[in-house]
């Protein structure tokens, strides 16, 4: 486990996904599919200066600005490739003139006067950090009393597709075993309201979004499951060099995969969490 004084420097943080091309374009894909599920509770009309933490390609950043007109954004991320890629796609989109900066840090030791941000935006960034509640009171220090902090954070125990997929099961758990080692909780989705109330935030809520889908609705089914499928082949390289993997069971997990394509009984599984606070 990586303690908070032994934190990967920002060349090679240990990323469970990587850092390729591939992976930054499909963070932007995952930000525009999973768009109207993540924003649908949040409500950020009313601020005119934002923090988003772990911005990363700025697939995030890019929606915000889009869906909040009047919001000036200041995106922090410990990932200098993450940031280079964020910093062109902000460069192509107009909407980011004058209304947002990006900066790398650390967001366990945020650069910023305190009282600094009218809310705080966190989307998929917890489960990656080796510290969520250092993160969580420096974000806290930063906000202006009254603030509102909104996020969003996977819940990976919930996983679950019929028919039963063996080679699926056991590489999903050797990709959380994976995040764990490396410092991260692909749990902490359901941990949001206690850390959050342990850092001294008020009102306090969260909710569980669900995606439950069969063959009441095949579209959206295979939808998600492609999705799916391209998250869990995002770590592939990263779990073969740490040996959490062998390329049979990935062979093996690639080929269930396939079969659940086709079939027409495929149930599918998950959710994840969202938390809304003020400090």
């Amino acid at each position: 486990m990586i303690t908070p004084t032994e934190r990967p420097r920002a060349s090679d943080f240990p990323y469970v996904h990587g850092f390729s091309p591939e992976e930054q374009a499909r963070l932007s894909r995952q930000a525009r599919f999973l768009e109207s599920e993540v924003y649908r509770d949040i409500d950020l009309s009313q601020v005119d200066h934002l923090l988003e933490v772990g911005c990363g390609v700025g697939a995030q950043t890019e929606i915000l600005l889009r869906r909040y007109p009047e919001v000036s954004i200041t995106g922090i991320d410990f990932s200098e490739r993450q940031l280079s890629a964020a910093r062109s796609r902000l460069a192509a989109t107009p909407l980011a003139d004058n209304r947002s900066r990006l900066l790398q840090m650390d967001a366990a030791d945020l650069c910023f006067p305190a009282a600094t941000f009218d809310a705080a935006f966190l989307c998929w960034i917890l489960e990656h950090v080796p510290d969520q509640e250092q993160v969580l009171a420096e974000v806290r220090r930063v906000l202006k009393p009254g603030a509102r902090l909104y996020a969003t954070e996977v819940m990976n125990a919930s996983f679950f597709m019929s028919p039963y997929s063996p080679h699926l099961q056991q590489y999903w758990m050797a990709f959380n075993d994976h995040q764990l080692a490396v410092g991260g909780d692909p749990f902490v989705g359901a941990k949001l309201g206690q850390l959050l109330l342990r850092q001294g935030f008020r009102e306090v809520h969260t909710q569980v979004k669900t995606w439950h889908l069969d063959a009441r609705d095949p579209h959206r089914r295979q939808q998600v499951l492609e999705y799916w499928s391209d998250l869990l082949l995002s770590a592939v390289d990263q779990l073969l060099n740490a040996r959490r993997v062998t390329p049979e069971l990935v062979t093996a997990m690639q080929d269930e995969l396939n079969v659940l394509r086709r079939d027409p009984n495929l149930v599918f599984f998950y959710c994840f969490f969202q938390a809304s606070a003020r400090v």
